[in-house]
């Protein structure tokens, strides 16, 4: 197992509704290894309606350059001799962009900045501001949508009856160092967007049910 990574968690009420709150202290960001299989799936499956497979988790986190990780809970409170797993994030690395594949955290942890945690240390080890990262997200996930946007994604199309469990569309969005400053001239494709409809410029291979935090 790799060393922990801590991340700082910031001390304070939580904010506005609470559904970005601050990570509790004791959480730490681990690449994910085959071991976690059995924790992740437990996860996956309850939290979704159309759940990925153990077979599209090894696919994904045995691709090379990717960035698939697990938030870990350490110290107080905490229940048996292992760290317990309160989330994870699946990233795929394809060209010189990084795709978010799958972003979940355990239904009796959220709301705690597990995510953002997640997704912020992501972003920092694929470059930070200079990196190139893509997902889908549901419209209706509107809690998601918020936390895209406060890092820096932009909305840049759709895909059309995305989501294989009941059709709806996915948002196609971008952080890339042109987003960061409210431009798409670095998005690959992001000139042929023209609003719904469209199918975005985003990896030809994504199968659906991938994309972020569904």
């Amino acid at each position: 197992m790799t060393p922990p990574v801590p991340h700082p968690a910031p001390q304070g009420p939580p904010s506005g509704d609470g559904s970005h709150s601050p990570t509790r202290r004791g959480v730490a960001i681990q690449r994910l290894t085959f071991a976690d299989m059995p924790q992740v799936l437990a996860i996956e499956r309850r939290s979704y309606r159309a759940p990925w497979s153990l077979a599209m988790f090894v696919l994904e986190t045995a691709k090379p350059g990717g960035l698939c990780v697990v938030a870990r809970g350490f110290g107080a409170g905490q229940t048996g001799t292992a760290p317990a797993l309160l989330g994870y994030a699946i990233v795929s690395r394809y060209d010189d962009a990084f795709h978010v594949m799958n972003v979940c955290v355990d239904p009796n942890r959220r709301r705690e900045g597990i995510a953002r945690a997640l997704l912020e240390h992501v972003i920092d080890r694929a470059g930070g501001d200079d990196a190139r990262l893509t997902l889908e997200v549901r419209p209706s996930n509107r809690g998601a949508r918020a936390l895209y946007d406060e890092l820096g994604f932009l909305s840049v199309g759709t895909r059309r009856r995305y989501y294989r469990d009941d059709g709806e569309d996915a948002l196609i969005m971008w952080r890339t160092p042109a987003t960061l400053q409210g431009r798409v001239d670095d998005v690959p494709g992001a000139e042929e967007v023209t609003g719904p409809g469209s199918r975005g410029p985003v990896p030809p291979d994504v199968r659906g049910d991938h994309g972020g935090l569904r």
